[in-house]
């Protein structure tokens, strides 16, 4: 049975009564849009994803399928936004280091802004030798990506969090039910998505292969993508004989969180959208600190985040909720 801390609790009532998505204004405001960050020159770019039903997990029989992903299942979701690309360290490095954002603005920080609890400056390069421009941002927690998401929303005004599991698999295939969004055959995966053979063992700059027909640019490979779903192993079995809509599996412990997409450093089997991926607390087996580190994987140089809109944003106790959870420690 899932424990939960009175905090989630709060979090998983509200998805349950409205899955944190409800009806939006018109049409017309479900389109695509830029982000900008209030008195900086970056930006980034988000895309509607129409609500619907879709068969969540692999087909009985198919060879390369993980027993977590059985079996298949309807799920339907509402409609959301969802990030182009995979957060880039321009844009992470503003909420990880307030001194940078600060010399980069074009105004003070706002009380808000300036007050928030922000990761500890890394004691190894967490980029790992594979550089910043343009690449995603890696190695952070689950707990970091969504304290990154509050910051994004002191910043503009606009909640964004991280996709749920169903989410994610239903934006990556895009209104296929192939294996990839592509097809069934991976020799077409160079196209669109960076991963083990064609990376040269390093992220790459995002948006450079081809988006998935819904615009999301490497939704496959380059680095792995945190969901907000806690990992259960017997998730689609408990959930097979209904229909379910805007599924979500919370939990206050640490281990394991449900992370997906592939990496640069991955098969191909793991690039598949019904592929799933379970965080561990060996990513932090060289981390020296006691406790460990709420905020750093050291051992996840493959991790990184892509973040969602939901069209109509949930009260203030709720996002307060949402982002006010404080992880247990680490040891």
């Amino acid at each position: 049975m899932l424990k939960f801390s009175a905090k989630l609790a709060l979090v998983v009532i509200f998805v349950s009564a409205t899955g944190w998505i409800t009806s939006f204004q018109t049409k017309n405001d479900f389109i695509p849009y830029t982000q900008p960050i209030p008195n900086t020159t970056i930006t980034f770019d988000m895309v509607p994803i129409p609500g619907g039903t879709f068969i969540m997990g692999s087909e009985k029989g198919n060879p390369a399928a993980a027993p977590d992903e059985l079996p298949q299942h309807e799920v339907t979701l509402d409609p959301f936004w969802m990030g182009t690309h995979e957060v880039t360290w321009d844009l992470f490095e503003l909420f990880l280091d307030k001194n940078f954002e600060t010399s980069i603005s074009e105004a003070p920080l706002s009380p808000e802004v300036d007050g928030l609890s922000r990761p500890s400056i890394p004691y190894l390069d967490m980029t790992f030798g594979m550089g910043k421009e343009n690449k995603p941002a890696i190695g952070m927690t689950q707990y970091g990506a969504i304290q990154y998401c509050r910051w994004l929303y002191l910043k503009t005004g606009v909640f964004y969090r991280l996709p749920t599991e169903a989410e994610w698999e239903y934006a990556s295939r895009a209104g296929t039910a192939t294996t990839y969004f592509f097809g069934d055959d991976p020799a077409d995966l160079d196209k669109f998505a960076w991963y083990a053979a064609n990376s040269q063992g390093a992220t790459q700059e995002v948006g450079k292969k081809d988006p998935n027909p819904w615009g999301l640019y490497d939704i496959l490979g380059n680095v792995q993508e945190w969901t907000i779903d806690h990992y259960l192993p017997d998730a689609y079995e408990m959930r097979k004989s209904k229909g379910t809509k805007n599924p979500l599996h919370m939990d206050e412990e640490l281990y394991p969180k449900v992370i997906r997409g592939g990496s640069y450093a991955s098969p191909v089997e793991d690039l598949r959208s019904a592929n799933r991926i379970a965080s561990t607390a060996t990513w932090k087996r060289i981390d020296p600190q006691i406790p460990k580190s709420q905020w750093w994987f050291p051992e996840a140089p493959f991790l990184g985040m892509r973040v969602v809109r939901p069209v109509t944003p949930p009260s203030d106790e709720e996002i307060a909720a949402y982002f006010g959870t404080i992880p247990l420690e680490d040891y």
